[in-house]
């Protein structure tokens, strides 16, 4: 690989979705929503492009006969993003009074206005996924990968996901959010996940304390019960230190053999198996999981 290519990824790839994509986002969210379409486009296939030149692990670049059924989950998921954008304007009629939204600051104010709320009512959603049983249930689908790439931030269950959303936009719309504000949202959600779960090995300095991006969120998809109940922010990790979930440990590897749930290791793999699986008498994954012995979570460190 060319010496340039490396740290060009490495320090380049997630400023490039963070500002350049989010940017043109914001720049183009008062215009046809097809330019948003478009630039999630390239914000896939640059995800693509980081994870095979530049990857965490290799094995992870390859097929566990799992990339259909995830990219059904995305198409399905970002679907829905897109839909509930679509219907700020009819949901917003039902809710009395305007709101007291900024309309007059800056637009990219206003988009990180949304941005922060956002994380704060889908993180809470994701925290209390992992506490109530009912909820665990449809979350469990997005626990049970057992590699990490870009496609794994919406191989969710769309019930789950309607969840997360939900949680998300209520706030916003009670606050009288403008659609080119949600549309921006809706693409800064896309391109958070890609990078939250991406195999490309980047990096961001300190601001991974911070931002909920791959390093702080691979501890999160620890396979022990327990162990992995942290770092639940999507955008942030603001409310985890809140919340005294926070974890990292510099010095931890990851491979898929820290990956899925210790406690169900053969949850259903595809796509109409995963959704019908919440609803079986055993979909709950609640039998005594295994502990994390010293050689597996132990180094995990919480702060």
């Amino acid at each position: 690989m060319s010496t340039l290519v490396t740290p060009l990824i490495r320090y380049g790839y997630a400023p490039f979705l963070l500002i350049g994509i989010n940017g043109a986002g914001i720049a183009v969210a008062g215009a046809n929503k097809l330019w948003l379409i478009a630039l999630l486009g390239v914000a896939v296939a640059t995800s693509f492009a980081a994870e095979h030149l530049l990857p965490y692990q290799d094995s992870w670049n390859n097929s566990h006969r799992d990339t259909g059924r995830d990219a059904t989950h995305s198409v399905v998921n970002e679907t829905l993003i897109l839909a509930s954008v679509a219907a700020i304007p009819a949901l917003a009629a039902l809710i009395p009074g305007d709101g007291i939204w900024p309309h007059t600051w800056p637009f990219v104010v206003q988009v990180l206005i949304a941005i922060l709320v956002a994380d704060l009512g889908i993180t809470l959603a994701h925290y209390a996924s992992h506490k109530i049983g009912v909820l665990w249930r449809f979350h469990a689908v997005h626990h049970s990968v057992t590699r990490f790439y870009g496609l794994n931030g919406l191989m969710k269950h769309p019930l789950h996901q309607t969840v997360e959303m939900t949680a998300g936009v209520i706030p916003l719309l009670l606050l009288g959010i403008p659609v080119p504000v949600a549309a921006s949202l809706s693409l800064a959600v896309a391109v958070q996940l890609l990078l939250q779960h991406s195999n490309a090995d980047y990096r961001v300095g300190p601001f991974k304390y911070v931002l909920a991006l791959n390093e702080g969120h691979r501890f999160h998809h620890l396979k022990w019960a327990g162990v992995g109940d942290v770092n639940f922010g999507l955008f942030t990790l603001i409310w985890d230190h809140l919340l005294r979930t926070y974890s990292y440990d510099a010095t931890r590897r990851f491979t898929s053999a820290d990956l899925g749930m210790a406690a169900k290791p053969d949850y259903p793999s595809g796509y109409l198996a995963q959704l019908a699986e919440p609803f079986t008498r055993h979909g709950a994954c609640d039998s005594a999981p295994a502990r994390a012995d010293s050689n597996d979570g132990a180094r995990v460190t919480t702060t």
